[in-house]
């Protein structure tokens, strides 16, 4: 079937069974960084399309900004919760073990009531008036991890910087304890590791590392049950009415969405500063002439890099969208990855550009009800990380090719090696 579709085409007529180009859950796509070309053909001709038969099922590609909006703005057609797949293709597990198909449901993956009383626990953890009170250690311990780098010698930068940095803050938003804290980022990545489709041998061995982190969690949870609350995320969750009598599945889940959403987005983001202001050198140039674009550079680079590549809805009744048929139980991928490079909203989208007017108008946070709930955190921690390397006159010169994840939700590096010179 040809893969080009007139925009008033029904979503039928640009139906593509698996393997093809355009089934982008293909976490090699992702690895070898070659997925632009192929969002942009979707955008160019089929922005909504089905794929059929691919490893995790058949799902509907939604590739530009504004249908990705529109579901988003309507969760009472289009669910999140967990008992129609959750949030993230993964969702699908009946090709997994049988003891390996049960569910660990968060806030993120639920709909309207639960996700509202829920979200209301943690959210004032990322209130304007706790960015400011934490501001002042971000930045410290920011200049910190700078002042002990080296100067002139290759290191990796996701390793001493973006991890660090990312890894101090979740520990200090859990009260975790500080000699531990590295595995935080272990219990992250394997939350959100693709590779167990298809591979129950590493699916077992991510249940024993999720297992792991319960365990120590139940232990902190029961030490400080008797306590006052105290504003460290754990103890608002053992204080809340609507958190406290959580079921293990449930306090698993909730566990991984916030481990993962407060070190992954910010980690890579972090690294795609390091990494893309390398491939435009021209807006590095104006970022270190005026660091004034700092605040909106940290927008253009979290759109740029978009952390988490897509968030996956269920359509629960039938419904039209943007003219293309949507039936009752599609699973609909929106994928942030293509809408923060819609060529209709952001002129050159490949391309950084440190002083774009609209740099926010990203959806790398989502939209909506479930729009990211630390973005404010992300937004701050990147900000710091900017200004302290102004402040120091700091480039960072990349010296190999990141090495990335491969994933079709995460969207980040695993090394990237680099030095330090001043200008």
């Amino acid at each position: 079937m040809a893969t080009t579709a007139a925009a008033d085409e029904t979503i039928e007529t640009v139906t593509h069974a698996a393997p093809h180009l355009w089934d982008v859950t293909d976490p090699a796509i992702y690895a070898e960084d070659r997925w632009q070309p192929i969002f942009a053909e979707m955008r160019a001709t089929a922005p909504i399309n089905r794929i059929t038969g691919s490893a995790f099922g058949d799902y509907v590609n939604v590739t530009t900004l504004k249908p990705i909006q529109h579901v988003e703005a309507l969760p009472d057609i289009y669910s999140s919760a967990t008992e129609y797949g959750g949030i993230t293709i993964f969702g699908n597990m009946e090709n997994m073990p049988e003891d390996l198909q049960r569910r660990t449901p968060s806030f993120i993956a639920m709909d309207r009531p639960e996700h509202t009383a829920q979200r209301r626990v943690v959210s004032p953890a990322f209130a304007p008036s706790e960015m400011e009170r934490l501001s002042t250690d971000v930045r410290r311990r920011t200049g910190e991890i700078l002042d002990s780098l080296p100067r002139g010698e290759a290191f990796d930068w996701v390793d001493r910087v973006s991890i660090e940095l990312t890894t101090q803050m979740l520990a200090i938003l859990f009260d975790f304890p500080w000699a531990d804290r590295r595995k935080l980022t272990e219990w992250s990545d394997w939350a959100s590791d693709a590779d167990i489709v298809g591979n129950p041998e590493r699916a077992y061995e991510r249940r024993d590392h999720l297992r792991e982190m319960a365990a120590y969690f139940t232990a902190l949870w029961e030490e400080r049950a008797g306590r006052p609350e105290a504003p460290d995320l754990l103890s608002r969750m053992i204080h809340s009415d609507s958190m406290s009598n959580m079921d293990r599945y449930m306090f698993i889940g909730n566990l991984t969405l916030l481990i993962i959403g407060g070190n992954d987005t910010t980690r890579n983001s972090m690294s795609a500063y390091a990494w893309g202001l390398e491939q435009f050198p021209d807006e590095r140039a104006k970022l270190e002439a005026n660091p004034d674009l700092i605040p909106n550079a940290v927008q253009e680079i979290i759109r740029w890099q978009t952390p988490l590549a897509h968030m996956r809805r269920t359509a629960v009744k039938d419904h039209e969208l943007f003219g293309h048929s949507i039936r009752k139980g599609d699973t609909m991928l929106l994928w942030y990855i293509s809408a923060n490079r819609d060529e209709s909203v952001f002129t050159e989208p490949d391309r950084i550009v440190v002083d774009r007017d609209n740099a926010r108008r990203h959806l790398a946070f989502g939209y909506g009800i479930h729009r990211c709930v630390g973005a404010r955190l992300a937004e701050l921690q990147l900000r710091i990380l900017l200004e302290e390397m102004a402040a120091r006159r700091l480039r960072v010169n990349v010296r190999e090719e990141p090495v990335r994840v491969g994933s079709c939700f995460v969207h980040g590096y695993r090394k990237l090696m680099v030095e330090l010179a001043e200008y």
